[in-house]
């Protein structure tokens, strides 16, 4: 994968676009569209241009490399389950006790040889041009604007290199990147991340941290910055075992940091810790803005390229996006890490409208009373696992978990409120639905049990039951019900919010005979017939603790928080495509998009 364009159009069926567009709005408003497309390419933009300050690039922009699974697995040379099996062969190694199994191993024990990062002595490629301080220009890279109300461009996809204080421990992330100027970013590295650590350590001695950020390569480089490996393992090891090669570095020119040497373009400097700015806001991966935030500030010192580099970027906001493909091959590579911590585990699933952090669900064996319970406290204490928010386990019988249609039935005729448990613990940094940052509710439910012997004691008609809550509260605009044929019908109503749900949920037990499951949502930006959103929407909005309410029926409250519910942070909005931009570009013909396919999904504002 040197030339990664080449490779592309060979193997990804790439996408080539000549024409002139905007790095601001409009190339990601392209990606946006296309990663939700079933046929999904990757995207190679020609000519990025940036009409606000009348530039004309000349390195072209690579988006949408992760494009499907097929691609994925093209781009880890195997299927990720069988980079799985490696790690799990791994993980049971035990000492040979005869000669023949000595022997059997040593093909095993001499592969591992190239899971270790090389370090080289010479300059590599991606230090083929190099542009001094006084001529740094950050300008000069094709940096997007995503959204109208993004604070300013963002690097998406860079790969940002860190080390510990003593050079022991090193480490690869991939965060955003906000271009204050032409010679300053803004380091987004969450407080949980290992980038946040080193950085703590070099802000107690009052000592400016190296940074070396990559953008490029071989696509593996990408994957292994998202990639959660266990702390204080550099991710270039993920790298060796799944190519089963040594990942080539070369140090940076003005700090000590190795980055691997076939990176397009490099951006090297320095964080001072005594400096900070206010970051974002910004349309993230979880289809809401984060706010805005002081963060650490790098100062470049130096910029270094290819001859002809090439750009790689991605877009964030509304699932389905490029890392509902990254996340399938994290997902099935570390299985392998999650069994020692819950040997009883089967399989697991984080479902991409369910922002990954959002929604997991997991098959396991069971064995005792409880233990489904055991394995949802096992899985809040593990990594990057411990975000999770919802989690959903079923026992081995239970249909393939990718299979919605019938593991949502599965689950539905499982449920009942002394299934679930609700408690407290750490959310992802990005999560805004917490009464307060990091801190939030958690929700737990065991669907291992036999089928519940209760359903929906008087099953009604859509209207009919609209009828009877209309008569209890007229904000109530809009009801469908879904699974009616389970023991859990979910009832899902649009309100036109004016007070706190959780009153209104109260009032409707009164209905309590022919509800089992209410789920309220905004009637604003909802379509209550489209399921994919709205599970979407459901899971980013709810704490469990504050929203989730099991007398009488279990009852979610999914609407938008404010001063009507006690909500004192400022709740985010929406990532909503520009709308001018979209009616440009189908008339230039750039994309080619209907009504249906913008309300499908949330791509513009409606009611």
């Amino acid at each position: 994968m040197e030339d990664v364009i080449a490779w592309l159009k060979e193997n990804g069926n790439l996408k080539i676009i000549d024409e002139p567009l905007d790095v601001e709005l409009e190339i990601p408003h392209v990606a946006y569209i296309e990663v939700k497309k079933e046929d999904s390419r990757p995207l190679l933009f020609t000519q990025p241009i940036n009409k606000a300050k009348g530039i004309e690039y000349d390195m072209p922009v690579l988006m949408n490399i992760f494009a499907n699974k097929e691609i994925t697995q093209k781009i880890f040379g195997k299927h990720p389950d069988e980079v799985a099996e490696g790690i799990e062969e791994l993980l049971k190694l035990k000492p040979p006790k005869t000669l023949k199994a000595k022997l059997a191993m040593i093909p095993k024990l001499f592969s591992l040889k190239n899971v270790f990062p090389k370090r080289l002595s010479f300059r590599g490629e991606c230090q083929e041009v190099v542009i001094p301080k006084d001529q740094v220009d950050l300008d000069r890279l094709p940096i997007l604007k995503t959204w109208e109300e993004d604070g300013g461009p963002f690097i998406t996809m860079g790969q940002v290199y860190t080390q510990s204080l003593d050079g022991k421990m090193q480490n690869l992330g991939m965060y955003r990147l906000q271009q204050y100027d032409k010679h300053r970013l803004g380091m987004h590295w969450q407080i949980h991340k290992d980038a946040s650590h080193f950085f703590d350590q070099y802000q107690k001695v009052g000592k400016k941290m190296p940074v070396s950020v990559a953008i490029g390569g071989d696509p593996l480089y990408i994957w292994c910055g998202q990639a959660p490996m266990p702390h204080g393992m550099f991710e270039m090891l993920l790298y060796g075992f799944v190519r089963n090669r040594n990942a080539q570095l070369v140090k940076s020119i003005t700090n000590d940091i190795y980055i691997p040497r076939d990176v397009d373009v490099v951006i090297e400097g320095f964080v001072d810790p005594e400096k900070m700015e206010i970051e974002g806001p910004f349309g993230d991966h979880t289809g809401y803005y984060t706010l805005k935030e002081p963060f650490p500030v790098m100062e470049v010192e130096t910029i270094t390229m290819k001859q002809n580099p090439v750009f790689a970027a991605t877009v964030v906001g509304k699932p389905p996006l490029e890392d509902k493909y990254m996340g399938w091959a994290t997902e099935r590579v570390f299985l392998p890490m999650l069994k020692p911590m819950a040997p009883d585990l089967i399989d697991y699933y984080m479902p991409e409208n369910g922002v990954f952090h959002n929604l997991i669900l997991a098959k396991m064996q069971v064995h005792y009373p409880g233990h489904a319970q055991q394995f949802m406290h096992a899985f809040w204490g593990v990594g990057q696992m411990s975000f999770v928010k919802h989690a959903i386990f079923v026992g081995e019988d239970a249909p393939a978990l990718e299979d919605h249609e019938a593991i949502s039935e599965h689950i539905l005729n499982r449920l009942s409120p002394e299934r679930i448990l609700i408690t407290e613990g750490i959310v992802d940094h990005l999560d805004h639905s917490a009464p307060e940052q990091f801190v939030g509710g958690k929700l737990g439910i065991d669907a291992t049990g036999d089928e519940v012997s209760e359903g929906v004691e008087a099953l009604l008609e859509d209207a009919a039951l609209l009828a009877k809550m209309q008569e209890i509260d007229t904000n109530i605009v809009a009801l469908k019900q879904y699974m009616t044929h389970t023991k859990n019908p979910l009832c899902i109503i649009a309100v036109d919010k004016q007070r706190s749900q959780l009153k209104l949920i109260k009032e409707l037990r009164v209905l309590k005979t022919h509800i089992k499951v209410l789920i309220v949502v905004d009637a604003q930006n909802n379509d209550i017939n489209d399921p994919y959103m709205l599970i979407w929407r459901v899971v980013n909005n709810i704490d469990a603790q504050r929203d989730v309410k099991r007398k009488g029926f279990i009852a979610v409250d999914a609407t938008n928080k404010n001063a009507l519910d006690g909500f004192e942070r400022e709740w985010p909005g929406d990532t909503f495509c520009t709308k001018e931009v979209l009616d440009r570009l189908q008339a230039q013909g750039i994309i080619d998009i209907d009504e249906t396919f913008i309300r499908k999904f949330g791509l513009l504002p409606f009611k």
